[in-house]
């Protein structure tokens, strides 16, 4: 099979999003301000321990941010999106989209 005038269909992927955990975190920061650890969990239906090693990941990259507080007593952590982690997301969905409309 010759390559020729065929691009890459995966070039403008981003590793990071392979994961689905990871790939759905991305998808509801997208889409809300902040998000609390629980109620991610809940979403996405995810063990703790499964849940934070995607999360550190994410962070580690610059994708998200960490916020930890306290309602009441108990120690609230929330998440959001950086800036980076949003353009990042988009040039990975745009590129998804784009492998989809070169396999027509």
């Amino acid at each position: 099979m010759e390559n020729r005038g065929m691009k890459n269909p995966i070039t403008g992927l981003n590793k990071i999003f392979d994961n689905r955990i990871r790939l759905g975190v991305m998808s509801v920061l997208m889409v809300n301000d902040e998000i609390s650890f629980n109620d991610l969990k809940q979403l996405l239906e995810v063990t703790d321990g499964n849940l934070a090693t995607h999360l550190v990941t994410l962070e580690g990259n610059g994708f998200i941010k960490v916020h930890k507080g306290f309602i009441g007593r108990k120690t609230n952590t929330t998440y959001s999106i950086t800036k980076a982690g949003e353009k990042s997301f988009t040039d990975h969905v745009a590129a998804l989209e784009n492998m989809i409309r070169g396999m027509k």
